[in-house]
């Protein structure tokens, strides 16, 4: 099913309506799909687990009156946390992953597209006054996919376009989704990455659900990565089930097999971590057949469950170990993992490995907020 197809109802606010967003809805969808609204009024407070199944069948295009650009919610203290900022084009998502964040605190019934992208140029804009020659990387998938939607929006081609003109900075795209043909014939500066969540297959039809296959994804990232965009991929996150070592062995000779380390930008490992209030809405609602409702979770540094901190070194090392028993060029980090952890995985902090030094230079961070 295509996510044009996925949506049942699609609502626009009437302040949004004359932007190219809104207008390309109108030449998507059937016409009795669409409603017009001056404000999409709903109740307030946490969405029941129907609510939330529901509200992934919903877009919303509205214009978005805060600011766009913020710092990684993952710079927490005492986290070790690479140099990242995040752009928000929207919020929500129509795929449905099992250990999804978005669960615990997304109390919105819609999947939405903030259609004012304009307004989030402008933002980047003033801010490439004062800081164009400085190193910066930007995301766009901390509350959505970066490119699921990119059909209906088109921002990837506006955003390539914007990043040719600061050859300094780092734009990704984060997605599950294969969705890459609007831009992947744009010209552009060799700064824009294209990477990849991925997970054993066997995690993903189980806990991924509506999110491409694996086979879909690195088949994505090999033809981008033939257009010249750089590519990267985030092992994140690991899983803990009985054959993990087995599934995630595999998943490493798919990768190892079809790209080279010196065409990949860096693979992170991450291990599953969620808020201590999701873990009943994830059992609520995917029952403990899902894997993510079985591991045995401790409250980490952050506040957050995680697996022990003995049993998340085992399955990095294992992915590191595998990784660079294939080649030492492999650039390899951990995401928002301890100190402790970096240490007993990579034998060294970030700051002292030369591939990840720049990245995790905070010296930007202490100026731009």
């Amino acid at each position: 099913m295509r996510p044009l197809d996925h949506f049942e109802k699609i609502y626009i606010e009437s302040s949004a309506l004359e932007t190219e967003t809104a207008r390309r809805a109108f030449s998507l969808f059937p016409k009795e799909k669409i409603h017009v609204v001056n404000d999409f009024s709903f109740q307030k407070g946490a969405l029941s687990p129907k609510q939330i199944k529901q509200s992934k069948k919903v877009l919303l295009l509205k214009n978005f009156k805060g600011s766009f650009f913020k710092r990684c919610p993952g710079a927490r203290p005492k986290l070790l946390c690479c140099n990242y900022y995040v752009l928000n084009l929207g919020q929500n998502c129509e795929m449905d992953c099992s250990y999804c964040y978005l669960q615990s605190f997304i109390n919105f019934p819609a999947v939405v597209i903030y259609a004012n992208i304009e307004k989030a140029l402008e933002e980047l804009r003033q801010i490439k006054t004062s800081y164009s020659n400085q190193y910066i990387r930007i995301g766009t998938g901390e509350q959505t996919d970066s490119l699921s939607l990119d059909d209906i929006s088109l921002y990837s081609q506006k955003l390539v376009s914007f990043f040719k003109s600061c050859p300094n900075w780092q734009l990704e795209f984060k997605t599950k989704s294969h969705n890459t043909k609007n831009f992947e014939d744009l010209d552009h500066s060799g700064n824009v990455t294209v990477s990849w969540s991925v997970n054993p297959e066997e995690i993903v039809s189980q806990e991924e659900h509506g999110t491409s296959s694996l086979a879909e994804r690195l088949s994505a990232a090999h033809r981008v990565m033939g257009k010249g965009f750089p590519v990267s991929f985030h092992i994140d996150p690991m899983i803990y089930h009985p054959d993990w070592k087995w599934n995630y062995g595999k998943m490493i000779r798919e990768i190892t097999e079809r790209f080279h380390p010196e065409k990949v930008n860096h693979i992170s490992i991450g291990a599953l971590r969620f808020p201590q209030t999701q873990r009943a809405i994830m059992r609520k609602r995917f029952s403990m057949e899902s894997l993510v409702c079985r591991g045995e979770f401790f409250k980490g540094k952050d506040g957050k469950l995680r697996y022990d901190s003995s049993l998340r070194q085992e399955m990095f090392q294992f992915v590191f170990q595998s990784l660079k028993k294939h080649s030492p060029k492999w650039n390899v980090f951990l995401c928002m993992e301890t100190p402790e952890n970096w240490l007993n995985v990579m034998k060294n902090a970030p700051v002292k490995i030369p591939t990840l030094r720049k990245d995790f230079n905070l010296s930007i961070t202490r100026t731009l907020r």
